[in-house]
Parts: structure tokens; C-alpha cells; sequence
């Protein structure tokens, strides 16, 4: 693919309320940037590239119209590399451009050098979408203008495009893959829900994983960080200090009547509201528009919610429950053992530990995906009854069967999607259907 030479901006002042990137970077947009993955962050990128008038050239090994390979020779054509969240720090492409001397910036970093408005970052192990977009919402029905954005699938190059002069406050999602890098990014505020082991197939350990996302604590303010209970357990642990102002207690709190019939009426997502009440107060905004938005805000799809009974089973989809955090929560949810329908692709972490925590909540296991056979052997071990199967269909079939009246049957699979399916909302969609056609 030749480089892609971007035309004048059909609106001019586009760019002018943008701000001017640092001189180090201003020069190396002189010459054609290099941009990793052909996904939405690598097009958002490019789309950011056109309204500013750059050069741009796409790479990605498998995507159609892209170049597919990065050699010594391309990179010494490139001063910049863009690359996309999946791209580790230690790819090899990446490290081909630094051995030509090019400076490499996240998406999101990259991103952040164009953006004039205030900077919400949420990051945490879980949660940390529902928060993103109930704060976006909560702002905007309490007159500000606010967007959700980043790791909820919007990304932050393609927002700034497209929201310069619409928003002033951006609502970002941040995970580990965007923190661990960060040299430019500066949010006004973070929220950091919560902390477990996740994504230990990218970080070398729980350690590297928290230091990915302290970065972010690390570049803001200190009396505008938030910071949730499982957070400071870890932080103490290892040496962390955290600003005093942030830490709030989320574990434990009796519920709150002002939120019964909410989302935010019992836990997980009770902790995401006392975060967000807790930075709402900092703000000065006032207590009742918060309450209000929790009582028109529509939780996003797959996560924990019923989708439907079958001769007086109910059925449950929580497919955003890709660690193993997230099925602890969904089950503690529940006052008796469910059937369970869990497995995917591994994301790493302790699975025996896992396995040995769920055994109470779960009265029979249905196992699907790459990590089957051995979650398979560590349910024998641990004395919980288990079917593997073939496919989801088989589970949700096979979990109807074993079914009794006033049982609840549950997706809550504690791994990855990319095994079977296009994603966890794929994977939650093709749930649905089968529980529907039962």
C-alpha cells in the first residue's frame, strides 16, 4: 500500500482548535507515519493523520490493502510509528523501529496530543466500561458536554476528529495494553475501579500488570485519583503509595436505598457508583444529578443480566466475564450454586486458585473452548461435577437438561473469546439466540 498523502482539511478550523503537538513530534509528522493494525485504533489513527494533513502508511499482517510486512528497510522511511493496543512493547516490529531510530506512541498517547478538554481516565481490572459509559451519561444529563470513549470501542484518534468542539469532557476507557507505555497522556482525573489478576498472558505477572496501569496514577494529578479498595490492597502490599484523597472504600458498604432498581443497586457495579460519587463530590456537581442518571442509565449488554426462562430455569449472560475476577463477582451474585457455562481462550493467571474458589457457588460445570480439558481436571480435583462439551450450543443445552425449576443457569466463561468465537459480545449474542430457541 503507497502512503496515503492526505489532502487539506475541507474544514480548516478543525485543526486550528486542535493543540500544537510538542516540536519532537511536529517534525517527525513531516514524513509518512508508520500505523500498526488495520483495526479501528490503526483507522482512527489514520483518520487523525487526514485531519491534520499528515502522511500515513498502514501496516498489518493479515488486513487487505495494508503493507504486511515491516523490514529494516521501511522503518528507516518512517520517523513515527502509531501502533494499536494489541501490538507488546516487545514486537518485533517495534523493535525494528526503534532500532531505525523512529519514536513509538501508543494510539491513545498519540492521540492525547490533539485534545484541548478535560481527561476522565478509568482503568481497573472490571467494571471499568460500565463506568466509562455511566459517567459519560451522567455528565451529559447533568448539562456537561461528555463522550465515552477508548477501550470501549471508540477510539480516542477517531474521537478527537470527530469531537473536538461537540465535547468537553472525555470519558476515556484505558486498559493495561494502552497504560504501559504512556509518555505524552494526562488525564484531569482517574478512576482505577479495582485489581485482580488478568491479561497475565501479555504482562510477565500481577506485578507487571498493576505497574502497567499505575502509569496512569503516575501522570495525574494526585488529588484527582480514585482509587477502589481491591487497589489499595495491592498497593500496600507492594510498596505503593497512593495519594490520600482518592483511596475510597467500595468492599463491604451496606447498600443504599437511593439506588434500589438500579444497576448500581448491588455489587459488582455498587463499587463503580461509589467511585463515581466519590469524583462527582471532588467536581462539585451536585448529589442528585448522579442519583438521577443511575435511574435512566441502560446497562450495556452482556453483563449479568437475565435473558430469559425456560420451564422456570433462568437463564443468565454475563460473556463480558472474560477473567477471573469477574465470575467470582457474578456468582457471589447468587444465593445457591448455579450451572455454570464457563471456558475460552487462556488469558493466564492462577486456574487451580480459580477453580478451587468457584467450587462452592457451582453445583455443576459446563466447560467449552481451549482451557476445557483443563479446567476439566481441576474440577475432578476439586469435586465439581463437570460435562465437557463440543460447543456452546451443547452447553446450554446440556445445562437445560440438568436444570431443575428455580435453578439459574450461567455464562460467566473467565476467559477470552477468540477461540470460538468474534468476540465476548459474539459469544453473548449466539448465547441469547440458543436460550431463545431452547
Amino acid at each position: 500500500m503507497p502512503t496515503v498523502s492526505n489532502p487539506p482539511l475541507e474544514n480548516p478550523t478543525l485543526e486550528a482548535l486542535m493543540p500544537t503537538p510538542p516540536a519532537s513530534i511536529a517534525v517527525l509528522l513531516q514524513r509518512p507515519v508508520a500505523v500498526f493494525g488495520a483495526g479501528v485504533s490503526g483507522q482512527g489513527v489514520l483518520a487523525l493523520l487526514a485531519a491534520i494533513g499528515a502522511p500515513g502508511t498502514l501496516y498489518d499482517e493479515r488486513a487487505e490493502g495494508a503493507v504486511r510486512a515491516f523490514s529494516p528497510n521501511r522503518a528507516a522511511t518512517h520517523g513515527l510509528v502509531v501502533y494499536s493496543p494489541g501490538f507488546a512493547p516487545e514486537h518485533a516490529w517495534l523493535a525494528a523501529a526503534r532500532a531505525a531510530g523512529c519514536t513509538c506512541l501508543g494510539e491513545l498517547d498519540f492521540a492525547s496530543l490533539f485534545w484541548r478538554g478535560e481527561l476522565l481516565a478509568v482503568t481497573g481490572t472490571n467494571g471499568k466500561t460500565t463506568l466509562t459509559e455511566f459517567l459519560a451519561h451522567a455528565l451529559g444529563t447533568a448539562g456537561r458536554r461528555a463522550r465515552a470513549a477508548g477501550n470501549v470501542g471508540y477510539p480516542f484518534s477517531r474521537f478527537v476528529v470527530e469531537q473536538t468542539e461537540h465535547v468537553d469532557v472525555a470519558v476515556v476507557e484505558v486498559s493495561s495494553f494502552q497504560a504501559e507505555t504512556l509518555e505524552y497522556l494526562q488525564p484531569t482525573g482517574l478512576i482505577w475501579t479495582n485489581f485482580a489478576e488478568d491479561h497475565l498472558e501479555r504482562h510477565p505477572g500481577l506485578a507487571a500488570y498493576f505497574s502497567a496501569k499505575w502509569r496512569l496514577l503516575e501522570r495525574t494529578p494526585p488529588e484527582s485519583v480514585f482509587v477502589g479498595s481491591s487497589v489499595q490492597r495491592y498497593a500496600r502490599e507492594t510498596g505503593h503509595r497512593l495519594p490520600a484523597p482518592g483511596v475510597v472504600a467500595t468492599e463491604g458498604r451496606p447498600a443504599d436505598p437511593r439506588l434500589a432498581g438500579t444497576a448500581f443497586a448491588g455489587y459488582p457495579q455498587y463499587e463503580n457508583f461509589l467511585l463515581a460519587a466519590a469524583w462527582w463530590r471532588r467536581r462539585g456537581l451536585p448529589e442528585s444529578a448522579l442519583y438521577a442518571a443511575a435511574r435512566s442509565f441502560p446497562l450495556g449488554r452482556h453483563r449479568l443480566a437475565r435473558v430469559g426462562e425456560k420451564r422456570g430455569v433462568a437463564f443468565w449472560n454475563d460473556s463480558k466475564a472474560t477473567n477471573f475476577h469477574a465470575v467470582e463477582a457474578a456468582l457471589a451474585t447468587f444465593a445457591a450454586p448455579v450451572l455454570w457455562i464457563g471456558g475460552g481462550k487462556a488469558k493466564g493467571g492462577d486456574l487451580a486458585g480459580f477453580v478451587r474458589r468457584i467450587a462452592p457457588k457451582v453445583r455443576h460445570a459446563f466447560l467449552i473452548g481451549e482451557t476445557q480439558p483443563e479446567l476439566a481436571r481441576l474440577c475432578r480435583e476439586h469435586r465439581v461435577p463437570a460435562t465437557p462439551c463440543g460447543s456452546l450450543e451443547d452447553a446450554v443445552r446440556g445445562a437445560f437438561a440438568k436444570a431443575a425449576a428455580g435453578e439459574h443457569v450461567l455464562l460467566s466463561p473467565g476467559f477470552a473469546s477468540f477461540d470460538m468465537f468474534r468476540g465476548y459480545d459474539d459469544r453473548g449474542r449466539q448465547f441469547e439466540n440458543l436460550v431463545e430457541n431452547l
